[in-house]
């Protein structure tokens, strides 16, 4: 029942908007047309700052620099009893959400969801953003270009989710 209604869901809405619009005698095509010109626009604008970030997100990921961090921040996470299979996951999620759900997804895998690294995982994924793309993105866009102050505020809230996370789950699941 759930796999129909998740089929139909997005026709049904696209079908409600145009029978909306023809009840509203608006001309559903052209407007539609036109929002898309107007998108263009906007991909056009985003199109640098994207590239930008991809670019530095794979050479952050192939410089070696997360081994590193890893190794920095393995003797603190033995020391706070924090199982290190999900050091990556935390370091990758503010930068690209895109990996950090793959780490998810591999530690759902192999740990399963309700294991206390699934739940810490899954915890950690909820609790932070990719703070990196969103200022990347978003402030690029609208072009902000003094992006310091929220730079750290963004990185202070995801290490408050990180920690967060691990305080809540070894209470809760522990």
């Amino acid at each position: 029942m759930i796999q129909l209604i998740s089929n139909f869901i997005i026709p049904f809405f696209v079908l409600s908007v145009i029978l909306y619009g023809v009840l509203k005698k608006v001309d559903v095509y052209d407007t539609f047309v036109e929002g898309t010109k107007e998108s263009f626009d906007v991909v056009l604008t985003m199109f640098p700052t994207m590239l930008a970030m991809i670019l530095g997100v794979n050479i952050f990921m192939k410089s070696g620099i997360i081994e590193l961090l890893f190794q920095i921040l393995k003797p603190l996470f033995e020391l706070l009893h924090v199982p290190l299979e999900i050091l990556p996951m935390a370091i990758m999620r503010p930068i690209s959400g895109t990996a950090s759900l793959a780490m998810l997804n591999q530690i759902f895998s192999t740990y399963g969801p309700d294991s206390f690294l699934g739940r810490l995982a899954s915890l950690i994924q909820g609790s932070t953003d990719t703070t990196f793309y969103v200022i990347t993105l978003y402030f690029g866009v609208i072009g902000i270009k003094k992006i310091r102050y929220a730079l750290w505020a963004g990185l202070f809230a995801d290490l408050i989710g990180i920690l967060a996370s691990i305080f809540l789950v070894g209470i809760l699941f522990h």
